[in-house]
């Protein structure tokens, strides 16, 4: 049986900016080296799998190289495609089971948000090889269960960031978020998001950094509701809401390919 594949901008208001994501709509489970060799074909920064369940939908992420535990742009793309094709109501809530736990998705008008567990990160120690990595200086170093977060001194250090991406793979975490002040009138702060480790050398735009970006930024600037954007090549908005211990990312989507798997 064939099985609908899409790729979809995440994050976007138009074609071919925001984070592209593939989605695998599947009828039930399926087995994870099958999956893992998908997304090494789509290439993508992540591939979504998606398949029904009594209660919701089963929800599963994979980088070219490893299964993932959490992905803001690729939920955002599954959520969009399940509501363009009909599969799930329009306006509507859809409950996604993940790696992660439950994750809910709404939807209110062009904008999709995504009610995520906030992913505060503490200061610790810079690691070995850290900043002349990312050859910046770093105001402040923190982690939290997947990744590095560094604040740098301003919108241009973050712009100009050419890592050494092998000296980053070797740092024990999923990726390195790196952030700033914003330089652009509206938003609050850029970040860009390294994970080479994870076959991602820069990704596009990140949603579940936003988890940690979101808790960071509300301390500084003292307020809940907060607009990033995240400087990479392709660019792409994320609006952050943090309400208690979750950050709820919103964001909108577009829809670039459709197409059966053979």
């Amino acid at each position: 049986m064939s099985v609908p594949l899409f790729i979809v901008d995440a994050f976007a208001t138009a074609p071919f900016t925001g984070n592209p994501a593939a989605v695998c709509l599947l009828p039930g489970p399926a087995e994870p080296g099958w999956m893992q060799a998908l997304a090494a074909e789509m290439n993508l920064s992540e591939t979504a799998f998606v398949s029904p369940r009594a209660d919701g939908w089963d929800l599963r992420w994979f980088t070219p190289k490893v299964e993932v535990a959490l992905c803001g742009h690729a939920t955002l793309a599954s959520a969009h495609t399940l509501w363009e094709t009909g599969r799930a109501p329009a306006g509507g809530t859809i409950r996604f089971h993940t790696p992660s736990g439950w994750l809910n998705v709404t939807q209110t008008g062009p904008d999709i948000t995504m009610d995520f567990p906030a992913m505060p990160v503490a200061a610790c120690p810079t690691p070995d090889g850290l900043t002349t990595a990312l050859g910046a200086k770093a105001l402040f170093v923190g982690r939290n269960e997947f990744d590095y977060l560094i604040e740098v001194e301003s919108a241009a250090a973050l712009r100009g960031l050419v890592p050494d991406f092998s000296a980053l793979a070797r740092l024990p975490a999923r990726g390195v978020i790196v952030t700033s002040h914003s330089d652009q009138v509206g938003v609050d702060f850029l970040s860009r998001f390294f994970a080479p480790a994870a076959g991602v050398n820069e990704d596009p735009v990140t949603g579940s950094a936003h988890c940690a970006l979101g808790p960071f930024w509300q301390q500084r600037l003292g307020r809940p509701d907060l607009v990033g954007f995240q400087a990479s090549p392709r660019g792409g908005l994320v609006r952050v809401g943090m309400r208690g211990n979750r950050a709820q990312l919103s964001g909108r989507a577009i829809t670039v390919l459709r197409g059966l798997l053979a």
